[in-house]
C-alpha cells in the first residue's frame, strides 16, 4: 500500500483499542491562533479525555502554548528570536496555561498534575525511570499529566525542540498504545492544501515512510515551532515502541471520542514494531548521544543479523569525550547510525583498546571492565 491509498470502509480508527494515549496539542489550538488562551476549546477537551477516562483509558496530555500564552499577556505580537525574552514568555504563559487546564478539568472531577520535561530528563537513566514512576503512578490514580517542555530554563528545547517530538517520547516513556497529534489542519496531505489544490489527503500510511518525510513541508503556522514533517517524524519515533500515531485537526468537534468509538478521522500513521523493552525504547530515543564509534564491515553484520555484542576489535574509529555508561552512536563506515548502546569503556579506553582483541584489554589498560565494547542488552537496532 502507497501512502496516497486509503484503507477500505472496515478500517477502525488506531484509538478504538488503545488502553494508554498520548494526546499532543498545538500552541495556535491552545490559544486560538495565538490570541490567549483558548477556554472553549480547552474545555471541550477536558470534557472528551473525561470520557475516554470512563472508558477505561489512560490518557496523558502534552500542551504547547506556554510561549504563546506568555507573548499574549505581555502584549508581544512577534514571537521573539531572543533565548532570555522566549524563557521569560514561557514562564509567565506557563501560569495561566495550567491553570485554564485545571479549572476546566475539575468540572469532570478529575485532577490535574503539571509535569515539565527537558530532554536531559530523558537521556539520564535515573531520571527517565523516576519520570517513568511518577506519570504511571498518576494514571493510575486517574490524574491527567499535563506536559511541557520545562522551556523557562533549558535553552535547546526553546530553539530546536517542539512538543511533537516530546509527544513521541512520552508515548515511548510510558509504552503508550497511541499518540495522538491534535493539530489545526485535517491531517496529513501530500503537499501543503494552503498552496497547492491539487494535495491528495492521506488517511492511512506506515508510521516511517521514507514518502511521508520526502512529502512533508516546514513550519506553516508563525505561533508555534512545528510543522508536518516534526508530526511524521514524532509517529516514527513513537512506532519504534509500539505506538500507533493519528494525526487530526483539534476543532473536529469530539474527535477524541469519535476515534475513540472507531471512526476514522484524520491521518492514522500505523507502527509495523512490536512492543519493545523499557531499556530498548530508552536507548533508541536518547537525544543527547554523547559519543560514536565507526564500525567496520564485520562488527556491523555481527551487530545487524547475528544480534550479538560490539567488540572493541570491530571499532575503526571514535568520535566525542563520553564516560563509562554514557549512550554512543554505532555507525557504519558511511557514517550511517545503525545502533546505539550502553559503552563499557571510557573515550580515553576505548581509543586505547579498539581493534584489538578482547584478550589483550587488561595488557593495554591494566584492568578488565567487560570484554564487550557494548553488550548486547544494553544495544539497540534503530
Amino acid at each position: 500500500m502507497t501512502v496516497f491509498e486509503s484503507k477500505s470502509p472496515a478500517f477502525k480508527s488506531l484509538l478504538l483499542d488503545a488502553k494508554v494515549i498520548v494526546v499532543k496539542v498545538g500552541s495556535s489550538l491552545v490559544t486560538n491562533n495565538g490570541n490567549g488562551l483558548d477556554q472553549t476549546a480547552i474545555a471541550e477537551w477536558a470534557s472528551q479525555i473525561s470520557v475516554l477516562v470512563q472508558q477505561g483509558k489512560q490518557i496523558v496530555l502534552v500542551s504547547s502554548g506556554a510561549v504563546a500564552e506568555g507573548m499574549q499577556r505581555l502584549g508581544w505580537k512577534k514571537r521573539p528570536i531572543a533565548v532570555n525574552e522566549l524563557q521569560a514568555a514561557a514562564a509567565v504563559g506557563q501560569m495561566g496555561l495550567v491553570q485554564m487546564y485545571e479549572s476546566c478539568f475539575s468540572q469532570h472531577q478529575l485532577h490535574t498534575a503539571q509535569v515539565l520535561l527537558t530532554h536531559d530528563d530523558l537521556a539520564d537513566r535515573k531520571r527517565y525511570l523516576n519520570a517513568r514512576s511518577t506519570l504511571r503512578t498518576l494514571l493510575d490514580l486517574k490524574v491527567i499529566p499535563i506536559i511541557n517542555e520545562n522551556d523557562t530554563v533549558v535553552t535547546d528545547e526553546i530553539r530546536f525542540g517542539d512538543n511533537d517530538t516530546l509527544g513521541s517520547l512520552v508515548a515511548n516513556l510510558i509504552e503508550a498504545d497511541t499518540l495522538v497529534i491534535l493539530t489545526d489542519q485535517q491531517g496529513l496531505y501530500s503537499a501543503d492544501p494552503r498552496k497547492d489544490k491539487d494535495a491528495k489527503f492521506i488517511q492511512h500510511a506506515t508510521a516511517g515512510d521514507v514518502a511521508l518525510e520526502q512529502m512533508a513541508g516546514g513550519a506553516g503556522s508563525n505561533v508555534g515551532t512545528g510543522g508536518m514533517l516534526t508530526k511524521i517524524l514524532a509517529a516514527k519515533r513513537a512506532a519504534r515502541s509500539g505506538a500507533n500515531t493519528v494525526i487530526a485537526s483539534g476543532r473536529e468537534k469530539d474527535v477524541l471520542v469519535r476515534l475513540s468509538a472507531g471512526e476514522v478521522i484524520g491521518t492514522h500513521l500505523q507502527t509495523t514494531e512490536m512492543k519493545t523493552a523499557a531499556r530498548k525504547q530508552w536507548l533508541a530515543d536518547h537525544l543527547q548521544l554523547r559519543g560514536k564509534l565507526t564500525l567496520d564491515a564485520g562488527a556491523v553484520k555481527v551487530i545487524k543479523q547475528d544480534g550479538k555484542s560490539l567488540l572493541p576489535i570491530g571499532v575503526t574509529a571514535i568520535e566525542g569525550d563520553f564516560e563509562r555508561g554514557e549512550v554512543v552512536a554505532c555507525c557504519d563506515s558511511d557514517g550511517l547510525e545503525i545502533a546505539r548502546g550502553l559503552v563499557n569503556y571510557s573515550a580515553n579506553a576505548a581509543s586505547r583498546i579498539m581493534r584489538k582483541p578482547s584478550k589483550e584489554i587488561e595488557s593495554i589498560l591494566g584492568y578488565i571492565e567487560e570484554a564487550e565494547l557494548i553488550h548486547r542488552d544494553n544495544l539497540v537496532l534503530l
